[in-house]
């Protein structure tokens, strides 16, 4: 499958050429971007995946949200949308457990037209501590990086088959500018997603797979609670931490396949907090 007229992951109702034709509507309700879409998203109980979650559900799409231990917040969650949303739990610090969860979700939805890499933590590698510097190198390695990879992998077998699929990855500003002395498998791995999602766009672009990655500063999120106090906030260019809803909106954007031409890019989040 490697004409673009072939591929099938496109935004709602495409021409041969891949763009969406102009149509005439008889009523006046706003179209759903993302009817009938099947999306998995990683670390999705609470936080920047529950947002992504309400906004894609929002939007029309079919979901699977992954949790590893908040199983009480992912029932939540499933319960408040009502429909429409399955809960899947997983530890993907196990690296055998990425396609589980994979297999799981298309059990749960059919088929993925849509992965969506959210799941991370801001695991530290101290520099000072041989045995935390060498198992923070391996657990971040493992959930900030390979676990994504590993999905994407499953990702990219089967979208080629369906003719086409989008991959959204959450990194971190991190990724461009390095994470502090404690952190710094962090940043590594964070940055390897960055390198991955570019591969991934150029590798498989011809067959329809779009990748993007998402780089956030600061979020208001139980990640970064009592990290940023009042006073650092009010240095902020926008004088505020970014609202998970942000970043939750312009995912739903990209599993649009409304602009198939951002693939490989990297979309920064940040509140002009880091400007690149």
């Amino acid at each position: 499958m490697t004409a673009l007229s072939s591929h099938r992951f496109l935004a709602n109702e495409p021409t041969t050429e891949g763009r969406a034709p102009m149509t005439t509507r008889t009523d006046n309700l706003p179209r759903a971007m993302l009817m009938g879409k099947r999306i998995l998203v990683t670390g999705a109980s609470k936080g920047i995946g529950a947002a992504i979650v309400r906004a894609l559900h929002r939007e029309g799409a079919n979901l699977v949200l992954h949790f590893n231990t908040d199983r009480m917040s992912a029932i939540a969650l499933t319960a408040e949308l009502g429909h429409r949303v399955h809960a899947v739990g997983a530890d993907l610090s196990d690296p055998s457990a990425g396609t589980r969860l994979w297999d799981e979700a298309r059990n749960r939805l059919g088929e993925v037209d849509v992965l969506v890499n959210n799941a991370g933590a801001w695991i530290a590698s101290p520099i000072s501590d041989a045995c935390g510097w060498s198992a923070g190198w391996t657990e971040n390695l493992q959930l900030n990086l390979r676990a994504a990879a590993d999905l994407c992998r499953l990702a990219v077998h089967d979208f080629e088959a369906q003719g086409g699929g989008a991959i959204i990855t959450i990194t971190s500003r991190s990724a461009h500018r390095g994470d502090d002395g404690d952190h710094l498998a962090y940043g590594a791995a964070k940055a390897g997603v960055l390198a991955l999602t570019k591969g991934l766009a150029r590798a498989f672009g011809h067959l329809g797979i779009l990748a993007y990655a998402i780089a956030p500063g600061w979020v208001d999120t139980g990640l970064v609670a009592g990290t940023v106090d009042a006073k650092a906030e009010g240095t902020l260019p926008l004088r505020e931490l970014t609202p998970p809803e942000d970043i939750a909106e312009l995912v739903a954007f990209l599993a649009s396949g409304r602009s198939r031409h951002l693939t490989g890019a990297t979309l920064d989040v940040t509140g002009a907090d880091y400007v690149r």
